[in-house]
């Protein structure tokens, strides 16, 4: 875990906004302080306006670290996200992070890294990938989407696509891939699997691991207002550690990183 002292609130200014889709923007700002300190799975919360609306700041994966810029994906599917999408170059940002606890890399139990993701989901792996690469770890990016146009490779290498309707790539989803290709990525010695997606495919992933006894890990999305567990927005119930009951935590502090093997479906 992160320790509490390395958060910082920053006001930024975004210094490079760009369309990689219709409606997904890749975002770049200059913060020594989140920079110095993040991990693969932080996230940031972002006040998108100085204004009272939107009120609630908006949880976002840190897609990639280069010095001491940070970069972030987002998605425009709301009034927040469609404000933060179409802010030009200069804007200020009020960014709160690292936050969140990371995904676990330096075990040296595991060679290859599977990182299978879904639409929006590939916001976090360029900054994972980038790390495991560095503790000379094997990766495959397995990357599914509804069609070509929901496919998001941004900065990834070694990409495997999976889209429903066909469009490019393996068709079917990326556990569908994953199943059919899993003898080749397996080869090269033991195996690790990291996801981010939508709520249908980690549960498909999560029957995928535990079939396999695969470690895996999983980043979660919630809405998250506050982001340092003030105002308890993000409650999610898990498996206990010890396999009886459950317990319920706040993603933002307890994640948003968790061991598939406790997730309810």
């Amino acid at each position: 875990m992160r320790a509490d002292s390395a958060i910082t609130d920053n006001t930024v200014t975004i210094t490079s906004s760009r369309n990689l889709g219709p409606d997904v923007s890749l975002i770049t700002f200059r913060c020594p302080q989140i920079a110095k300190n993040a991990r693969p799975g932080n996230f940031v919360n972002i006040k998108i306006s100085p204004q009272n609306q939107p009120l609630l700041r908006r949880p976002f994966s840190i897609h990639n670290v280069e010095s001491d810029t940070v970069e972030i994906m987002a998605k425009s599917v709301g009034c927040g996200t469609t404000l933060l999408c179409g802010s030009p170059v200069g804007a200020e940002l009020q960014v709160l992070g690292p936050l969140g606890n990371a995904f676990t890399i330096d075990s040296p139990r595991f060679e290859t890294a599977l990182l299978v993701s879904g639409g929006i989901g590939t916001a976090p792996m360029r900054f994972l990938e980038k790390k495991l690469h560095t503790a000379g770890k094997k990766v495959y990016n397995i990357i599914g989407g509804r069609s070509g146009e929901d496919v998001l490779t941004e900065g990834l290498t070694n990409c495997f696509i999976a889209t429903e309707d066909g469009s490019d790539g393996f068709r079917g989803t990326a556990i569908d891939l994953l199943e059919e290709r899993f003898a080749f990525f397996s080869e090269s010695g033991p195996v690790k699997a990291f996801s981010c997606g939508p709520n249908p495919m980690l549960k498909a992933f999560a029957a995928f691991c535990q079939k396999n006894n695969l470690p895996c890990e999983a980043s979660l999305e919630s809405i998250m207002g506050c982001g340092i567990g003030i105002c308890y927005g993000c409650t999610v119930e898990l498996k206990n550690i010890s396999g009886s009951g459950t317990s319920t935590i706040l993603l933002c502090q307890d994640g948003p990183v968790i061991d598939v093997s406790r997730l309810l479906f």
